[in-house]
């Protein structure tokens, strides 16, 4: 672990395995709540001596850019070390573990430089009040981050935090702790003060929960399930922390009766295929016209049928593992309940066959047809390579069917009018649409869920809003004391 500028050990480790392979990638200090104390204790120290939060933001974002050149040099060792403890195919880890990351950290030390920290308020009266309107950091801060991305989500939260000046504490999932601990050697090296950033690994139920709770931890930002993250809301209570939340989406992905059929199915195939389905804003719920139904779905089934599974290591590979057996076995539970529910598989539903994937986390790309949306499938977060496939017969139809989730993270409409699929995405109850793309996470649009998709932002130009706090400083300006509000008052004669 990372705290206080030093690499902290445990007498306990956790043993990482290469999805892949079930091969030992490397072992990890297995931190506990005394760790997350000391971490939390060092993060107030230094929030409070202003070590970093009294820096000129210009000077932030100079230490944010030598941490995006680092990241940018590294970038072929950390996309090999994102598919080892990830199973992302290498093609697929380049753009998270290194494009990624490097674009966001770029954006917002550019962001940074022209944030307003502090403006002038408007003039009021009578009496004339003028003012400031501030916004500053939080304090410490503590980021928890899943197992599917996590060099990038690290980035999503860790570096708005320490742009707005807070001192951050960050949680890696025990899965795949690499990525973010790698992040904690460029933090250090480009200058960010010892104890302002640091890095626990451990249990989500015992330290992550710790953390929440913790008095001294004013601002939490997770990414994770939907349970966890209502219990997370409870938690925070204790202090009325602000809590920021990306949690689980279900996303219907409408491909309308004029769409571009060879876009679209390409484009649906990314959407619930990307990093094998392991993404909350996977296009999971496929909408066709029954006009199209047959024509696409044989379309799907045939291009699904050339991806390539096997060694994430080489750049032929399409489709990785799973990452452990727990959701592997999930995510076969979810195919079977589907079949004795009524759908049926017209690709997948198991285990690849093969000597080579005798070892290693796989479950095939798996289509279901002939789903309906109250079905378990359907309705629920699988995180796997599954994809549910509901006819429809109108777009009042369509859109009825897309928005009756409690979920409401991403959705998609594939059309070759752009009016008319923009018309359609505005319906959506979605924090993201895509119109003719998917999983596009730009740095500089905003991404989060509506209902129980989560609360808060980031990215965008509002992602620092959620690491400050507002301050108002208002003056009067009014030079005549009899005119002033106070004054008004304590002249007043008694109430009888």
């Amino acid at each position: 672990m990372f705290i206080d500028g030093d690499w902290i050990d445990a007498e306990d480790r956790y043993t990482l395995l290469n999805p892949a392979t079930e091969e030992v990638v490397a072992t990890a200090a297995k931190g506990t709540r005394d760790h997350a104390d000391q971490a939390v204790a060092a993060a107030k120290r230094t929030f409070e001596s202003g070590v970093w939060r009294d820096l000129a933001p210009g000077a932030r974002a100079a230490v944010l850019d030598a941490v995006a050149d680092a990241v940018e040099r590294r970038g072929a060792e950390l996309t090999r070390l994102g598919t080892l403890e990830g199973g992302f195919p290498l093609k697929l880890s380049n753009a998270f573990n290194e494009l990624m990351p490097v674009a966001n950290i770029r954006y917002f030390a550019d962001l940074l430089r022209g944030y307003q920290f502090e403006r002038p308020g408007p003039l009021v009266g009578p009496p004339l009040v003028g003012g400031v309107i501030r916004r500053e950091p939080i304090g410490v801060c503590a980021a928890i981050i899943p197992w599917n991305f996590p060099l990038p989500l690290a980035v999503w939260k860790v570096i708005p935090a320490l742009a707005t000046g807070n001192s951050v504490v960050l949680k890696t999932d025990e899965k795949t702790p690499i990525g973010a601990l790698e992040l904690a050697k460029e933090l250090q090296a480009a200058g960010v003060p010892d104890g302002v950033f640091n890095v626990v690994t451990g249990d989500g139920q015992d330290v992550g929960a710790h953390l929440v709770a913790h008095p001294d931890v004013r601002k939490v930002s997770f990414t994770g399930s939907t349970s966890v993250g209502k219990q997370i809301v409870r938690d925070a209570s204790s202090n009325l922390k602000k809590v920021t939340l990306e949690l689980g989406g279900k996303g219907a992905n409408i491909v309308l009766d004029d769409a571009d059929v060879r876009l679209a199915v390409d484009g649906s195939i990314w959407a619930f295929m990307m990093h094998s389905g392991q993404a909350c804003e996977s296009g999971t719920r496929l909408l066709l016209p029954s006009s199209l139904h047959d024509e696409f779905v044989a379309r799907l089934v045939e291009r699904l049928q050339s991806q390539v599974l096997g060694d994430p290591l080489q750049l032929t590979t399409d489709v990785g593992p799973l990452i452990n057996n727990t959701q592997r076995e999930r995510v076969l539970g979810y195919i079977e309940t589907a079949k004795q529910q009524g759908a049926k598989v017209v690709l997948g539903g198991g285990v690849p066959a093969g000597e080579q994937f005798a070892k290693g986390f796989w479950v095939e790309p798996t289509v279901l047809t002939d789903v309906t949306n109250d079905m378990t499938v359907a309705c629920e977060e699988v995180f796997g390579p599954v994809l549910s496939v509901i006819r429809y017969d109108s777009i009042d139809e369509a859109v009825k069917i897309a928005n009756d989730t409690e979920y409401g993270l991403a959705a998609g409409v594939w059309g070759r009018d752009l009016s008319r699929a923009i018309e359609v995405g505005r319906r959506l109850e979605a924090g993201s649409v895509w119109i003719n793309d998917w999983h596009l996470a730009n740095s500089a649009y905003p991404f989060g869920g509506y209902k129980q998709s989560g609360q808060g932002r980031e990215l965008g130009a509002g992602a620092f809003d959620e690491y400050t706090e507002q301050k108002s400083l208002q003056i009067g300006l009014e030079p005549k004391l009899e005119n002033r509000a106070y004054a008004l008052v304590l002249s007043a004669p008694p109430v009888p």
